[in-house]
């Protein structure tokens, strides 16, 4: 976590430094901060967090963070708010209230703060736009166009932290990809360029698995449900995960659009495409330059755009 993260925490006897979850609304703490935060030894602190959770008084899985520390060998477990809260009330009430007193102070703080700044960068955003849609240079343009498309759901974010919003449901799969069919797309995007001998050359099953993947399941529930959905992750796979030896984002882009079509969702309900040229390269091309833990964002970012929510 980065300095901005990191709160101080001062009283008599005790000062920690503790980092700060905006997004969750909470911060965290190490065993022995806990230990130290409430003046007991490490043993009682670690039976009181293990009472805390066989007693169900607080979910494990959304209040536990495993993080590396420059230094160290193995990771440290941190533990939220109301872990720490739960244990202060088991082993000094009269602290635990301060601290408690203290946080949320802090987190009020942070978080109106946080509101203030999240809004001046939305207007800071739409000026960019603004500039980039005046380049003629195509994939500058298209870039324009992803925050374009993009912007109403940063909105939509924002308003939803609120409380002010509901999803919209997207549109149900009407026609399925298959296998056979993928490979027909890939072959017309083959015949476009006759002396790139390598484009449409599969690797092993990759795209079998990439077609499978997008119509997984689990315990009976598809896991990518509309077709917005399995249409970002079907380009998103291709492009990341290379199962042809040469090119994919160009198979990946005419597989997306084939798909959007084939499931009549490729133009929106006033008749235009619901995601220009330049933007789809664009897209396309951040896709590739992406790091694998920002799959939920482009895949996020191509879903808004598809959808075009405002």
């Amino acid at each position: 976590m980065s300095e901005q993260d990191i709160v101080i925490y001062t009283a008599p006897g005790v000062e920690l430094s503790l980092p700060l979850d905006r997004e969750h609304e909470t911060v965290w703490a190490s065993q022995p901060q806990i230990a130290e935060l409430f003046a007991i030894d490490r043993t009682g602190a670690t039976r009181h967090i293990n009472n805390v959770f066989r007693g169900a008084e607080v979910d494990r899985e959304s209040n536990v963070q495993k993080v590396h520390i420059a230094g160290s060998d193995r990771p440290v477990t941190l533990y939220s708010l109301d872990v720490i809260l739960a244990v202060g009330y088991r082993a000094n009430s009269a602290r635990a209230m301060e601290f408690r007193r203290w946080a949320s102070g802090v987190l009020k703080q942070y978080l109106v703060k946080g509101a203030a700044l999240n809004e001046r960068r939305l207007r800071e955003i739409g000026q960019v736009v603004q500039v980039l849609s005046r380049s003629t240079d195509e994939l500058v343009a298209g870039v324009a166009d992803v925050l374009a498309g993009y912007l109403p759901g940063l909105r939509l974010l924002r308003d939803y932290d609120d409380g002010r919003i509901e999803a919209a449901p997207g549109a149900t799969p009407g026609w399925e990809l298959t296998l056979d069919e993928a490979r027909a797309v890939i072959g017309h995007v083959a015949e476009e360029f006759p002396t790139d001998g390598l484009i449409g050359k599969e690797r092993g099953d990759a795209l079998d698995g990439v077609v499978g993947a997008i119509y997984q399941s689990f315990g009976g529930q598809d896991l990518y449900p509309t077709a917005e959905e399995k249409a970002a992750n079907l380009l998103y796979l291709v492009v990341k995960d290379h199962p042809l030896a040469d090119g994919n984002k160009r198979s990946a882009a005419a597989l997306f659009v084939t798909f959007l079509a084939r499931n009549g969702i490729l133009e929106g309900a006033d008749g235009r495409l619901c995601i220009s040229s330049n933007a789809l390269a664009a897209l396309t091309l951040m896709v590739a330059m992406s790091a694998p833990e920002e799959k939920g964002l482009m895949v996020a970012l191509l879903v808004r755009m598809i959808s075009g929510e405002a």
